[in-house]
């Protein structure tokens, strides 16, 4: 597999193509990027809503209403699938005893001393962002986006279209989701499918800045 010819290939899709269905099959490997995707010290501060339904869609779709974010709406319809990536709003220490637990269920740790060394070690990069760099919700929402980078490639892999979509209002899809009683808020949304005809963005040559412009090596 030539990964760089894929990067080179994938584009933001603009127009979906309402008529094709992402294959079941792929959309639990999809699944499994999302779920497997790297966060940092494995905090998966996460949770992925994935709608495959015309009204799971359009109630999506209800946070692009307003005029500034209608332009996303026909993709977010138009789409096979489209993903709500959420980060939650805490992360506290029932969330760093769950995924140490997990860990220790999946045989990570030669003993208890082991289990009781990555929990304390967890905790101090935790406490860090939530104490002394007072970030945690922006640290927590660049963890969500780890993730949605891994989808983007992934799916580029296995012939997927997506498009990366900020332009909607996290508040009403909180409100119509009803994330904030989970816990969670709304960060980004992937919309993922098979090229329309009126997908203009596929037709054009790809443009980033020059390599030397954007990589140095030491």
């Amino acid at each position: 597999m030539d990964i760089a010819k894929i990067a080179l290939s994938r584009h933001t899709c603009k127009a979906y193509d309402p008529g094709r269905k992402i294959p079941a099959e792929q959309v639990e490997q999809l699944k499994t990027l999302l779920r497997h995707a790297p966060s940092s010290v494995n905090s998966q501060p996460w949770h992925f809503i994935v709608a495959a339904s015309d009204a799971a869609k359009a109630r999506i779709a209800r946070a692009t209403e307003h005029p500034v974010y209608a332009a996303n709406t026909p993709k977010i319809l138009a789409a096979s699938h489209v993903v709500v990536c959420c980060a939650r709003t805490t992360m506290d220490e029932s969330q760093i005893t769950a995924i140490t637990d997990q860990e220790e269920r999946d045989g990570r740790f030669p003993n208890a001393e082991g289990k009781a060394l990555q929990f304390k070690s967890r905790s101090f990069y935790v406490n860090l962002h939530r104490f002394d760099f007072r970030d945690t919700q922006h640290w927590m929402e660049k963890q969500v986006y780890l993730a949605l980078g891994t989808l983007l490639l992934g799916a580029a892999t296995l012939g997927i279209d997506a498009t990366p979509i900020e332009g909607f209002d996290s508040r009403v899809l909180n409100d119509e989701l009803g994330l904030r009683e989970q816990g969670l808020t709304s960060v980004v949304l992937a919309a993922l499918g098979y090229r329309g005809a009126e997908d203009f963005n596929a037709r054009l040559p790809k443009s980033r800045l020059p390599a030397a412009t954007v990589i140095s090596e030491l």
